[in-house]
């Protein structure tokens, strides 16, 4: 990766805001959590409707999925990504097996949350906003991530596939945002349409 491609001068920022807004949700999703732990009757803040409810998702077997509440990854993983990038913008060089770590662990992150993404929209049937700052922010870090990777030669594509991906990497952040979007307004379609 050279300081004049889209990665170098993105993803130390890219993992700096992501990091950050990621961590700061999850942090406060263990916090709601906490709270509801000690009190069941608790609402949580982030509870405004049956559609958006906190409470239903944070009730839910998904929610600890290891046995643990899913925040506290959350917390550890965004933490990681705060100093990778403050590590970047200091001028620090990581050695290939670090790059392929984060790539995994991006990886396994963006297909965590697309299953939480499922399990939100079509079994547990409500959507935590914090949740949600979570699942954009996995998704941005993954893609920026991955086009470093790519740019450094560390991931192997096709030639035109990786210019194409590095020419238009806002482009396919915002269709995969957007299509995340159109599948949450799709399920609750009926219900949005009652609120109006």
């Amino acid at each position: 990766m050279t300081a004049g491609s889209i990665a170098g001068r993105s993803l130390p920022y890219v993992l700096l805001a992501c990091g950050g807004l990621g961590f700061l949700a999850a942090f406060v999703l263990t916090l709601e959590r906490l709270e509801l732990a000690a009190d069941d009757s608790y609402v949580p803040t982030c509870s405004i409707n049956p559609i958006v409810s906190c409470g239903s998702v944070m009730k839910s077997e998904q929610s600890s999925l290891f046995g643990f509440p899913n925040p506290l990854i959350g917390i550890a993983a965004f933490a990681v990504l705060l100093t990778v990038g403050m590590a970047l913008l200091a001028g620090a060089r990581l050695r290939p097996w670090f790059w392929h770590g984060l790539q995994i662990g991006a990886l396994l992150g963006v297909v965590f949350v697309h299953w939480l993404i499922f399990q939100s929209l079509y079994r547990i049937g409500a959507l935590c906003p914090y949740c949600m700052v979570v699942w954009v922010v996995t998704v941005v870090v993954f893609w920026y991530v991955s086009l470093a990777n790519v740019e450094a030669g560390r991931i192997r594509l096709p030639e035109r596939l990786g210019r194409v991906a590095v020419r238009y990497h806002t482009v396919v952040v915002m269709l995969w945002v957007l299509i995340v979007a159109g599948l949450i307004v799709a399920r609750f379609w009926t219900n949005f349409s009652m609120m109006i």
